[in-house]
This record gives structure tokens, C-alpha cells and sequence, in this order.
């Protein structure tokens, strides 16, 4: 995978209106971020939920169960495979949502989508980019989701908190994004989607 070049420096204390104004001026950069080449994709979408508190905005992450067949104990976005009934990638990120960890569709303010990310394990991933505005509930699905947790924003924008990590995987090195954050790490396709939406940021 080639990486794009560096974005112009971002401010770490970003606001809603900021973020709705760069979606609305800038066009989404490439249509794709590969992360490997398997012989079939599977679509679908996750939802990147930026929290809204007191003028401050973090980033609202899951920690998946240990007895799930796809990515168990990560920590990921809520989101899931597209449905044949779901119209597009922003229905299945609010319905899967909805679905895994309870947050209503009424609090969600979707801004727009970034790049589709092409993950090692087969799957075509539409992160949609969405403000949620509170107070809300959350209803964890416990067979999905074992823990629920957010990270400031500004942590994730700061570029000093975006490693490049490299696995030996079956033979094959694999290079990885990766984010730690106190007892989490937040790494592969979930911390390569959040550098793809800190280049967007950057972008002009």
C-alpha cells in the first residue's frame, strides 16, 4: 500500500462547524484505500461517530467480543455487512448502529463518506462520517460488543499518535496503522480509517 503524501497541519481542537464545512467544500479524495488484495469483497459500512460535548468532540469506538468469527477483541467502529434491503452504505452504518450498540438515528448527523477501505480480510468498508449530538442511551448488543468507550478527537488527529507497525501474517509482512491510547490499541482498519479522515481534514 502507497501512502498519499503528508495533509497540510491540522488544528487538534476541531468543531462541528469545522467539520461540517470541510465536507461540504472539499471533494473526498481517492475512491479507495487498500489494505490487501483478496479474491473477494464483501461491502460494507461503519459508522465514525464524533461525539459533541461542551464544544469538544470525541470519537466513540467499540471493543468487540473474544468469541466473534470476525476481528474478536478489537476495538472497532459500530457497523457491519451491507444488507440486500439496505440502499446505500449510510443506511447500513445507521442501521447497523442502531442494531449493535443502541444509538438512535434522531441524534445522528451524518457529514459524508470517506474513501472505501479495502481490508486484508475481504471486506469493502464505507466508513460514514457522522456528529452525534447528546444527551443519548446506548443499548449494547452483548453477543457483539463488550465494551463501549470514546477517545478525544484531538488525540486522534495529533499525527505524534499515528504509528506504522509492520506483522509477519502467513508468510507475508503486513504494514498496519495503529493508535494507542491507554488500555486500547486501536489499530488496522479502524486506525487506517481514522488517518484516512486526518488526511481528508488536511486536505485543501
Amino acid at each position: 500500500m502507497t501512502d498519499p503524501p503528508d495533509p497540510q497541519p491540522i488544528e487538534s481542537r476541531v468543531s462541528a462547524d469545522d467539520l461540517r464545512r470541510h465536507f461540504a467544500e472539499v471533494p473526498i479524495g481517492p475512491d479507495v484505500v487498500e489494505e490487501g488484495q483478496p479474491s473477494r469483497r464483501i461491502p460494507a459500512a461503519v459508522l465514525v461517530p464524533l461525539v459533541e460535548r461542551a464544544g469538544d468532540l470525541s470519537v466513540l469506538l467499540t471493543r468487540r467480543t473474544e468469541h466473534l468469527r470476525d476481528h474478536p477483541g478489537q476495538i472497532a467502529f459500530p457497523g457491519g455487512r451491507t444488507e440486500a434491503a439496505d440502499e446505500s452504505a449510510i443506511v447500513t452504518a445507521l442501521r447497523e448502529t442502531e442494531e449493535e450498540i443502541g444509538l438512535a438515528r434522531k441524534h445522528v448527523d451524518v457529514l459524508g463518506s470517506l474513501p472505501r477501505y479495502h481490508t486484508g480480510t475481504g471486506f469493502e468498508v464505507t466508513p460514514v462520517v457522522a456528529l452525534v449530538s447528546t444527551p443519548f442511551e446506548l443499548k449494547p448488543d452483548p453477543f457483539e460488543v463488550a465494551e463501549i468507550f470514546e477517545v478525544p478527537f484531538g488525540f486522534l488527529l495529533d499525527p505524534a499518535n499515528h504509528q506504522r507497525l509492520s506483522l509477519e501474517i502467513r508468510g507475508s509482512l503486513r504494514e498496519f496503522w495503529a493508535m494507542p491510547f491507554g488500555d486500547y490499541f486501536i489499530w488496522g482498519a479502524t486506525a487506517g480509517m481514522l488517518v484516512s479522515l486526518y488526511r481528508f481534514l488536511g486536505s485543501r
